[in-house]
């Protein structure tokens, strides 16, 4: 359950000023991920063992793994109206525009990590957890997400088509506006192609990118009445920070890796190589075992808490949280990963993901 707990950084920044007095605590949410996990997942270590065979069939029917996920919805909306009711002046504290930022910030995580329980919530044949998934994804306005991660990330995924898979080479900060407006273009068109096979037109309420941007419209405009538009640009602001988290793991889940092409001129099916895989304790636990990636593209439709560390998969040299920090610093990662990649295809660079068009 410790995953649906995260938005309580919300109430924690708060309380913390609101007994002591500093305003530092507005960063509290910051501070946790990017300081303390980092180091906690490192010392705690990385765990490669998989549930046993005999095990697998209770453990994927537990419900406590789904509620962990349900709880989360909540949890985050509460968070998220408290925040609202603080930068609009609520609390019995005056906050400046500093603290403001500080606290948009942890709501932001909130946000980028309610995308990733919408990412669980959305692989499923069932209807309402698709109908959650969404819900999840309204506070970032990233709702597309829903269409183009099932229907277009993994089918393209590790492949030139593919935006959301980074290039190697390709620094962070190219990468975050390719993969947002290569995400979009193609849920948009995803969409379209859908609903023009049954003779509809792509403007429609049924469109599930359309549907996806009014929730987040709604919500943002429900928000701005009841407490007023001054907090509509923390509300965007927040927005923006949770989705670019998603795409700063977007960027570390593929980086360098390339699916090649058969003789047929098909991409090869999709295996454990084709994508960066992590077993750090804390960081799974954290991120409902989303650093198993490897085997979550080979096996999609496998819940969380059964996806299985792969040997032959390329491994990070840390978990999530550290290697987040590491992109921010385009020099230092390329230093670190780079290498990694080359050797993965044993010095075969012309096997890796090189941007179209560059000389080798």
């Amino acid at each position: 359950m410790l995953p649906a707990a995260v938005p309580v950084f919300v109430y924690v920044s708060w309380l913390g000023v609101f007994i002591t007095g500093a305003d530092a605590f507005w960063w509290t949410g910051s501070i946790a991920a990017f300081v303390i996990t980092p180091v906690l997942d490192h010392v705690i270590g990385s765990n490669p063992n998989n549930p046993p065979e005999s095990v697998l069939e209770w453990l994927e029917k537990d419900p406590i793994y789904r509620w962990a996920t349900y709880l989360y919805l909540p949890n985050q909306y509460l968070s998220l109206v408290f925040a609202c009711w603080l930068w609009a002046g609520g609390g019995w504290i005056t906050m400046d525009a500093v603290d403001k930022l500080g606290l948009m910030a942890t709501v932001g995580l909130v946000g980028g990590l309610a995308i990733n329980a919408a990412h669980d919530l959305g692989h499923t044949r069932v209807r309402a957890e698709k109908r959650l998934s969404k819900i999840a994804l309204a506070q970032t306005c990233y709702g597309h997400f829903f269409v183009e991660h099932n229907r277009g990330h993994h089918v393209r995924v590790a492949t030139v088509e593919d935006p959301a898979s980074a290039r190697l080479g390709e620094w962070l900060y190219a990468f975050i506006p390719r993969s947002v407006i290569g995400g979009l273009r193609s849920a948009w068109n995803l969409e379209a192609s859908r609903l023009a096979a049954t003779g509809k037109s792509p403007w429609t309420p049924g469109n599930d990118v359309i549907n996806a941007w009014v929730l987040s419209v709604v919500l943002f405009s429900v928000l701005s009445v009841w407490f007023r538009p001054v907090v509509l640009p923390w509300l965007i602001g927040q927005a923006i920070f949770g989705f670019c988290l998603l795409e700063i793991i977007n960027y570390i889940e593929h980086y360098g890796l390339r699916r090649q092409k058969t003789p047929s001129g098909r991409y090869e099916r999709v295996r454990p190589t084709h994508s960066w895989n992590s077993s750090t304790v804390l960081a799974n636990i954290l991120l409902f075992h989303l650093q198993r990636h490897s085997d979550h593209h080979t096996n999609p439709l496998r819940n969380y808490q059964i996806l299985r560390h792969r040997d032959e998969a390329p491994q990070l040299p840390s978990g999530y949280s550290a290697m987040l920090l590491l992109a921010l610093v385009p020099p230092l990662w390329r230093r670190v990963m780079d290498p990694r990649v080359i050797a993965f295809y044993r010095g075969d660079i012309r096997l890796a993901a090189l941007k179209p068009g560059a000389r080798i």
